[in-house]
């Protein structure tokens, strides 16, 4: 998988299936599987680790898990998060942070927020370091945000997360996912948009989805957000699971936009 090839899926209006992978196993499954993208996401730090949020993940531990993924990964593209406090404070400090992680084989790096990170998004660009935004719900902001909710639905929230992507583009990103969005929204800014749009919690009309890996087996304990579905549901194996998954996406046939009600 390159970026060329993720952009024709797009142009072609071939769905894009990404899930979010944290060790050398699971990379060599979801790759067999079909998978187009693995996400090293620092929701390891949840799912993984046992946290209440993301915060805690430093970037020595996303090099490990991006090692780790690459190691077992052969095909997919690889991203990896910027944790939180790796690249707030300069732009010197995202491009050394970036690099620490290209170095532990990741094909692209993540960042969440608009606005404020355009200047990063740009120093990566400009030295060839591919960037993924990530904007609507962002994990990292939690807390600013008053815990986990829907963003966009005020249209001034709409226009500021319209404003956000077109900055993010100018400035190199080549990959942008959208969370916890009315679907509207997030299928406007998927029209619009020149590069790949993923959704997670933002309807069927990105041009790709992504999931929590661990959501989407069932492997999490509690509640889930109402957009995952438990793909471990009447399968037979986790590797037919996570290819009811991929063929889904492709389909369209999830996410289902009558249960996302945004």
């Amino acid at each position: 998988m390159t970026l060329h090839r993720l952009d024709e899926m797009r142009a072609g209006g071939e769905k894009i299936a990404m899930l979010t992978c944290y060790d050398a196993a699971f990379a060599r499954l979801l790759d067999d599987a079909g998978v187009d993208v693995l996400l090293v996401g620092d929701s390891l730090g949840m799912v993984v680790q046992g946290h209440p949020s993301t915060l805690p993940v430093g970037l020595d531990q996303m090099a490990y898990h991006t090692e780790c993924v690459v190691r077992g990964n052969r095909t997919a593209w690889v991203i990896a998060d910027l944790p939180f406090g790796s690249y707030q404070q300069s732009t010197a400090q995202a491009v050394e942070s970036a690099v620490r992680l290209m170095r532990a084989g990741a094909n692209m790096v993540k960042l969440e927020g608009g606005g404020w990170t355009v200047p990063a998004v740009r120093a990566l660009a400009e030295r060839g370091i591919p960037v993924c935004g990530h904007i609507g719900f962002t994990p990292q902001t939690v807390h600013a945000l008053g815990g986990y909710r829907v963003q966009g639905r005020e249209e001034s929230s709409a226009a500021r997360m319209r404003r956000e992507a077109d900055e993010l583009v100018a400035a190199g990103a080549r990959m942008l996912i959208i969370e916890l969005t009315p679907s509207a929204v997030a299928r406007e800014l998927s029209a619009a948009l020149p590069i790949p749009v993923i959704g997670i919690g933002a309807g069927a009309g990105c041009h790709g989805q992504v999931l929590v890996l661990y959501d989407m087996l069932d492997l999490t304990p509690g509640r889930k957000p109402r957009f995952v579905r438990n793909f471990m549901d009447g399968g037979a194996s986790l590797e037919e699971a996570v290819r009811r998954y991929v063929r889904d996406v492709k389909a369209g046939a999830f996410p289902d936009e009558s249960l996302h009600g945004y």
